[in-house]
């Protein structure tokens, strides 16, 4: 069977391993997938992540990061643009997550970016995803 969101397969993957406490999760690898989780290990949401080899596509293995008290630094993380509704703003619409507390994810002609990011470059594209 194939799957019609991997994206959101992924973040579904990394809310139910913090909802159960996991020290890590491994989800299949995509080169979109790799964006996104540097981003977040930039960001300061996971402590690392390494991509492992195997004769496929490859494993992704998420280092999940907890505060001291060990209660998740994710907090929400959140799917946007899906595949039956695709969702693009503008350079001029990109949202503020949390009036800049949150990060959203945009896939743009200049690459996978912050919204942050998108912004000092003046471009807009996809909404990926927010998280906080």
């Amino acid at each position: 069977m194939t799957m019609t969101d991997p994206i959101a397969d992924m973040l579904t993957r990394i809310r139910n391993a913090i909802q159960a406490r996991h020290k890590d999760v491994v989800v299949p690898s995509s080169r979109l997938k790799l964006e996104i989780v540097k981003i977040l290990k930039e960001e300061g949401y996971i402590k690392d992540f390494t991509y492992i080899k195997d004769n496929k596509q490859g494993l992704i293995k998420i280092q999940l990061r907890y505060t001291p008290d060990r209660r998740p630094v994710i907090t929400n993380l959140r799917r946007i643009s899906k595949p039956g509704l695709r969702r693009y703003v503008g350079k001029e619409e990109i949202p503020r997550v949390l009036n800049g507390l949150g990060v959203a994810i945009l896939s743009t002609s200049r690459g996978v970016v912050t919204d942050r990011k998108a912004r000092e470059l003046g471009v807009g594209g996809e909404l990926i995803c927010t998280i906080y």
